[in-house]
């Protein structure tokens, strides 16, 4: 296949472009800066320039190529305040890979999240699959939830569309994301912490599981489906903080709820949340296999505490 791939010099993009290349894929990365288009040249993929925006250029893109992989998002911005910009700009482009590939039966497949979808129990791949009230409107990080409905929504339109929902750590050598950022602040506060009891769960999958997966969805998976990137169903949080009070010598303890958002900062939204998640129905449909080590092993390989990123 001919497959063109938005973020493809990203964390997830820059694991999957290898993996599409070796079973035998032409790739198309898109490349906002000479870094990101020097990457996907040294990687073997050819170079679009441009960015999300540049729709025109997404459109044509997308209607040249086989299929379509968009992991880009503007993170940048929606880190900063500007979530919803970042989302409506995702929309625009999901939009925009709908229209060009209407009617061709070819994949779209794009990177969505399981993070808080459904708090305290097991997420599967049935759920969150419909919207709310007809005359709601979706803000916030809800708003990208609905860019997945979207995006199931036009398997009816003659597009084979799916969505990988991935865990909150896509961890591994180079992570920059939740768990560096987990570590920072226990070097930063001088204790490993974790909310309440730390109990707990967050799912995990290693970087390159999750790019197999990716590669799966893109020449098998049937029109309309969710997927699930994890690994690790739950990892206890407290059990995390161990591992990084180990590395670090230093003490693991308990913060409260209220005393979150001074500790933990932004991240104190996010690091309490229950929100394990099953890839039962994944791993029965494309027959995915992680093989990547788990999370809690990988943290214990060391390379987090060492390093760029440390």
């Amino acid at each position: 296949m001919r497959v063109f791939i938005t973020g493809a010099s990203g964390w997830i993009g820059s694991a999957v472009v290898p993996e599409l290349l070796g079973a035998g894929h032409q790739v198309i990365g898109l490349a906002r800066s000479d870094a990101s288009a020097e990457a996907l040249t040294q990687a073997g993929a050819e170079v679009r320039r441009g960015t999300l925006d540049d729709l025109d250029t997404l459109r044509a893109a997308a209607a040249e190529s086989d299929g379509v992989i968009h992991l880009a998002f503007k993170h940048d911005i929606a880190f900063s305040g500007g979530f919803e910009a970042a989302a409506d700009a995702d929309r625009l482009a999901i939009d925009t890979f709908g229209d060009a590939l209407a009617g061709t039966d070819k994949p779209l497949v794009i990177a969505a999240g399981v993070l808080g979808l459904t708090p305290g129990r097991v997420l599967t791949e049935e759920d969150g699959r419909t919207a709310g009230p007809a005359d709601g409107h979706p803000t916030g990080p809800a708003k990208r939830m609905d860019n997945a409905l979207a995006t199931l929504a036009l398997a009816d339109r003659g597009v084979r569309s799916s969505v990988v929902r991935l865990c909150p750590t896509v961890h591994g050598d180079g992570d920059q994301g939740f768990v560096p950022m987990i570590i920072a602040t226990a070097r930063d506060k001088g204790v490993a912490g974790y909310v309440g009891d730390g109990a707990n769960r967050w799912p995990a999958v290693h970087r390159s599981d999750a790019a197999t997966l990716f590669r799966l969805a893109l020449e098998d998976a049937p029109a309309g489906s969710v997927l699930h990137a994890v690994a690790d169903e739950g990892v206890p949080i407290r059990d995390v903080a161990e591992v990084i009070g180990r590395h670090l010598d230093l003490p693991v303890a308990s913060v409260t709820a209220e005393d979150a958002p001074a500790h933990f900062t932004w991240m104190a939204g996010f690091i309490g949340l229950d929100s394990p998640a099953s890839s039962t129905r994944t791993r029965e449909l494309l027959g995915w296999q992680p093989t990547g080590p788990g999370l809690l092993e990988d943290l214990d390989k060391g390379h987090y505490f060492t390093g760029p990123t440390a």
